[in-house]
This record gives structure tokens, C-alpha cells and sequence, in this order.
């Protein structure tokens, strides 16, 4: 669960696989930063291996791989009141680590592009027919938080 002492707003826990806290240095408070005001609620970043990933892949979204990121939203109408939860944002470490070397940036930088694109998710964006709407929040956040990376959006267009 997010940490109590952090203020009313965005919540974040950074865990791993099994709901312990996880290491990975300044990305709560980064993505606090740049998240869009109306982010309010709990969300927990779970970070875990490639096969747990596949296997959430798998069971929720029918493809037998492991992917770089995935969102559960809390409730279907996404975007809890302030105090509520949001969700759960589950990153594959194995594919941020290979994405990171891949594109010439840190891992950490990796994690930043990731739970962003998890997040806008959860606040209900979907750049799946959404005329480049996520693609634009998702661009200007980034740049918002200083990364030059790419996004998950706009390297899948360049495939």
C-alpha cells in the first residue's frame, strides 16, 4: 500500500512481486511530479519478473509474452476520488532493463517511461483509436519530467 506519510494526491508503493517495497530510487517522486492533477487515489507500481509479466499477459490480455508494462484499473469508471485507489501498474524488469539498453538510457529513465504510460492508463487513456490523445498527454508529462526518452506510444508507432 502507499506510504502514509506521503500528502493527499497522487499515493505511490513501489513493490515487487510479492506487495514488499522495491528499489527504485526517485521514481515515486517523479511520477508525483508529472502526474496530471486530476491523479488521485493509491497506485501501486509493482515491478516483477518477465515470467510473472507473461503470465499476467497471458491471463489478461491473451498474449503468451511477456510485455513491458500492463494496467489494472480499481473500477471501472478509472479515477478514484482523492483518498480512493486507482490501481495497480505492473512492470516486466527483464524487458525495462533490455527497452533501457536498447535505447541508450538508464534503466531508471526506463521505469519513468513505463509508469507513466501505466498511470495514463489508469486514469482511463487509451491510445488504442484515441486520435494521439495519450500519445500528446504522455509527450508533453515526459517532457514535463525532464525525459527525452521516447514513449511507449511513439516507439511502437516507429516498428
Amino acid at each position: 500500500m502507499p506510504d502514509e506519510d506521503q500528502p493527499p494526491g497522487l499515493q505511490l508503493a513501489i513493490t515487487d512481486q510479492s506487495g514488499r517495497p522495491a528499489r527504485a530510487p526517485g521514481l515515486a517522486a517523479w511520477l508525483r511530479r508529472v502526474a496530471p492533477a486530476r491523479a488521485r487515489g493509491a497506485v501501486s507500481v509493482a515491478l516483477v519478473p518477465d515470467r510473472v509479466m507473461r503470465r499476467l499477459n497471458r491471463e489478461y490480455a491473451g498474449a503468451d509474452r511477456a510485455t513491458d508494462v500492463l494496467s489494472f484499473p480499481a473500477a471501472p469508471l478509472r479515477g478514484a476520488r482523492p483518498g480512493g485507489v486507482l490501481g495497480d501498474v505492473v512492470i516486466a524488469t527483464g524487458v525495462a532493463r533490455r527497452q533501457a539498453r536498447e535505447a541508450g538510457h538508464a534503466y531508471g529513465t526506463e521505469l519513468r517511461v513505463l509508469a507513466l504510460h501505466g498511470l495514463l492508463h489508469l486514469l482511463g487513456y487509451d491510445h488504442h483509436g484515441d486520435g494521439g490523445r495519450m500519445a500528446r498527454v504522455e509527450t508533453r508529462l515526459r517532457r514535463k519530467g525532464g525525459l527525452r526518452a521516447a514513449g511507449v506510444i511513439e516507439r511502437a508507432r516507429a516498428l
